[in-house]
């Protein structure tokens, strides 16, 4: 008998519900531009279950984002829902990306996926990385 289907629902549950148990403003968001570039990404990935979205050590002034396809929950994993495209964070990740709105720019012929982070503080010439005061990346 194959239990992983029955394994990744309840990993699916259990990172849904710890989303759900943070304050509406600590969650992230999509635009609806987002919500319709990653709807039709996904499609193209099907083993992907979502986006990961997460931050590292990077660049001139500390952290830079990162993004892949999520092709497992584990169990740090939040997962956010809208319009039935799913986003996960870690939750170290999320101190730092906490309130953040993901969008999908187009400006000329640059297209690209973009945060609105409530969070930063400083950010390099370059756009590659960001910084956010200690409070807001410890703090609840």
């Amino acid at each position: 008998m194959n239990t992983q289907p029955a394994a990744h629902a309840q990993a699916h549950a259990q990172a849904h519900a710890r989303a759900a148990s943070l304050p509406p403003e600590h969650g992230l968001r999509l635009t609806d531009a987002a919500v319709a570039h990653l709807r039709t990404t996904l499609a193209n990935e099907p083993s992907a279950l979502g986006l990961r979205v997460g931050v590292k050590k990077s660049g001139c002034t500390g952290y830079a984002y990162v993004m892949d396809f999520a092709n497992e929950i584990t169990e740090d994993d939040l997962l956010f829902e809208q319009d039935g495209v799913a986003v996960l964070c870690d939750q170290t990740s999320l101190a730092f990306l906490k309130g953040s709105t993901l969008d999908y720019v187009v400006n000329g012929l640059s297209r690209l996926l973009t945060f609105h982070n409530p969070n930063v503080v400083d950010s390099c010439g370059c756009g590659e990385s960001f910084s956010v005061t200690e409070t807001s990346a410890h703090h609840g």
